[in-house]
């Protein structure tokens, strides 16, 4: 049995965040990756959005490492080159029922601490966007669009360089709470057991099954685990849009929304599909029939979007932790004080804004370890 000093399992843009801020605080740390290449669930299939920080409860963790998480990720990417742009959003209202919602996202931002969120009238939003119907909107100059696998090399690349190790083909097959660590059995091509002081499970749509697969750790303090799939589809024309738009939010994601990735494309979504098997082969692919339900939708503030022209683009999964029709899911960061394991942290619920927030939730981590 191998002994290192901090595990991290996941090595997405939340598990690589964290990798780095671990390793620049002077662990040995070892990433463990199931999969052959880093991020290539849920941190690559995404809108890419740097989000502002709008729409989350008052003091949820959301609303605080989103908040915190965007200023840093802004100066991030400056300082290492990683492509972005601050290009804003427009939240929008298409009838007189939404208008008052507005109202409702407006004053729930300014409790996050979001105070460039602006009201704009129809005519003003309409001509900052010529190709948009609404009847008012808000305006939020701070949102911006990234490269996610440029950051989540440049994360890789912060950690390595500060001696972290990143392990693709190497999947947690189980483990144990010994003690003096905890016990990890790694399989893939050279299977080994990794006896860890420090276990930080960043594992995405299997944080849960992670955490279910380590003897030892409380079951009845790992949340629930449920899988909400988002399909995009694009357009092969350019975006006759210069800002992201969004409706007014859905239930279990923000609506279906226009997004623009940073060479111009137009891409649309995502939708909201309960899916119930990861194992499913055919779990990324996009319907094309689900087109019908976006022009629906689109088309309340892009009425000008021509027929025919919806290309099944990719999809996502949002790893969820309440299951259809419950509201309210926020971050689990659960450390200790939580599941009583010394040592380990278990993310859960990491969805959106949990790009955005990357860089605030691994600092967060590393005060929970920092504290013993």
């Amino acid at each position: 049995m191998e002994h290192v000093q901090t595990v991290v399992i996941g090595a997405g843009v939340i598990g690589l965040a964290c990798a780095k801020a671990l390793a620049e605080s002077g662990r040995e740390v070892i990433v463990l990756e199931a999969a052959d290449i880093i991020g290539s669930e849920t941190s690559s299939r995404n809108s890419e959005v740097i989000h502002a920080g709008i729409y989350y409860a008052k003091d949820s963790l959301k609303a605080r490492f989103c908040v915190a998480g965007k200023e840093a990720l802004y100066r991030y990417c400056e300082t290492h080159g990683v492509p972005y742009r601050r290009c804003g959003k427009l939240i929008v209202a298409t009838s007189a029922a939404e208008d008052i919602v507005l109202d409702g996202i407006l004053e729930k931002a300014r409790n996050n601490g979001v105070m460039d969120l602006e009201w704009i009238s129809a005519a003003e939003a309409m001509r900052m966007e010529p190709a948009l119907f609404c009847t008012h909107a808000l305006l939020s100059p701070s949102t911006g669009i990234i490269d996610s696998h440029a950051l989540m090399l440049a994360y890789q690349g912060d950690a390595e360089s500060h001696g972290a190790m990143i392990a693709c083909n190497s999947p947690v097959l189980g483990g144990r709470v010994e003690g003096q660590g905890i016990s990890l059995k790694v399989g893939g091509a050279e299977p080994m057991v990794l006896l860890a002081d420090e276990v930080v499970i960043a594992a995405g749509l299997h944080s849960q099954t992670v955490a279910r697969s380590i003897e030892g750790v409380p079951v009845q303090t790992i949340p629930g685990q449920y899988y909400c799939k988002g399909s995009y589809f694009v357009t092969a024309a350019r975006s006759p849009f210069h800002r992201l738009i969004y409706p007014i939010p859905a239930q279990a994601g923000l609506g279906v929304h226009v997004t623009i990735d940073l060479g111009g494309g137009l891409r649309f979504g995502p939708d909201t599909e309960w899916i119930d098997d990861l194992n499913d082969p055919n779990r990324y692919e996009v319907d094309p029939r689900r087109a019908e339900s976006f022009y629906d939708a689109v088309r309340r503030y892009y009425p000008a979007l021509p027929d025919d022209a919806l290309i099944p683009g990719y999809s996502g999964i949002r790893p969820k932790l309440n299951p259809p029709g419950m509201a309210g899911d926020d971050f689990r960061i659960d450390g200790p004080q939580t599941h009583t394991v010394p040592g380990m942290i278990g993310l859960y619920g990491m969805e959106s804004p949990g790009l955005t927030s990357s860089l605030a939730i691994a600092d967060h981590v590393r005060g929970l370890l920092d504290q013993g």
